[in-house]
Parts: C-alpha cells; structure tokens; sequence
C-alpha cells in the first residue's frame, strides 16, 4: 500500500491534501497489527490522503536481537500481541525467531521500484507472523518474492549489491531527525518543499483515533 488511488489513477505526494509517513519494521508485530486501520484510511480519504512507508529497524547492527523464546516476547504477545490480532481479526503467532530486517527492507524498495510494493509489504509480514519464516535470509525473501510475482534473480544482484541500502539509511536517518524512537509511527504532514507536521501518533492505534487525526490535518 504504497499510497492512495484516485478515480483518474494514483495519488501523488505533491497532489495530495494530507500525506501520512508510517515507519515501521516487518519484525514488529504492532506494525503488522495497524494494517488494517492504514488500509481503511486509505480507502475512506481517497483522493485526499496518501500514504509512504519507511524504514525503521528495532535492531540494527550492532544492536543485539532479541532471544525468540525470552520471557519478555511471550509477555508482551500474551498480554497485547494476541488480544489485538483477536480484536482487529488477524492471526499473528510469536516466531520462532528474531532476525534483523534490513534486507527485508531493501527488498521492499526493489518491489517499490517495480510497483509491487504493497504486495511485497503485506508478503514480508505474512511470511514472518504468519509462517515464523526468516526475514535475514536470501533465500527467504527470494520466495516471498517469487509469491508477489518479482524477478528473483535481479532481485538477488540487488540484495548482495545493497543497491537500496542507502534508501532504508535514509529513512531511519530522517526518523531520528524528527524524535521517532519506536514504531510503528504515523506522522501526517502537509506535502510541500518544506512539510508541515499537523500531529504524529506512534503505536498501534484504534481507526478512530487515526480518523480523528486525519480530519482535524484536512
């Protein structure tokens, strides 16, 4: 979900009335958890709003991952993972393990160059919550890959050049610049050379909060 259509074809960041930057991590279960409320904004404010998605790892290099079976993992998934994905109607289970996701990144923006980024984005999380796959792993994110219909050998090439390493550095880069330390976080601005930020919500919120939001942005 790379952005908004509109009736005459998509919504560009420079013709849209609010945009709404969402950085995230494909290792984060309450990204993966907003999901549906980010599609219904997108659905219900067509023509208006315009969603990008940016890079945030939890964990990058040096950053030590987290131990999948650790008390605190099973604490936070008993006590808020497993009751919101009961609420919002998604199955989630806790992976078996907790790889680091920058090429899972990188990969996204090779699907984004190729316009299949919003079936890569929903690929990446349904591989990792859903099926507790490997998202470090070449191999992992070549199949996710060849599941959403991209060319897996250019693909490759790509990853083991870091050809898009840059844009994920980028992205994170310009969340520190703005105070954002946890995600997922939604940021709404006006587009323009110099953006305005109306607010910026962080966590996995409810769709009405989001609405409220957004109305009060247009």
């Amino acid at each position: 979900m790379a952005g908004a259509h509109g009736a005459k074809g998509k919504l560009s960041l420079k013709t849209a009335q609010i945009r709404i930057d969402v950085w995230s991590d494909y290792v984060c279960p309450f990204c993966y958890l907003e999901q549906p409320v980010l599609r219904r904004i997108a659905r219900q404010y067509q023509g208006k709003v315009v969603l990008e998605w940016r890079a945030f790892e939890l964990r990058p290099e040096p950053v030590p991952t987290l131990d999948p079976d650790c008390e605190y993992l099973h604490a936070i998934w008993n006590r808020a993972v497993y009751p919101m994905a009961h609420t919002r109607g998604m199955k989630l289970r806790l992976p078996p393990i907790q790889p680091r996701s920058r090429r899972a990144f990188e990969a996204a923006e090779f699907a984004r160059a190729h316009g299949r980024f919003a079936d890569m984005h929903e690929a990446l999380f349904r591989a990792f919550f859903q099926e507790g796959l490997d998202l470090g792993s070449l191999s992992v994110l070549l199949q996710v890959a060849a599941g959403v219909g991209l060319d897996t050998g250019t693909l490759r090439r790509t990853l083991e050049t870091g050809q898009h390493a840059s844009k994920v550095v980028q992205d994170e880069k310009l969340a520190y610049e703005i105070g954002i330390t946890g995600v997922p976080t939604m940021v709404l601005s006006r587009p323009g050379k110099t953006p305005e930020i109306e607010s910026m919500l962080a966590g996995a919120q409810p769709l009405e909060l989001v609405q409220e939001q957004v109305e009060r942005a247009l």
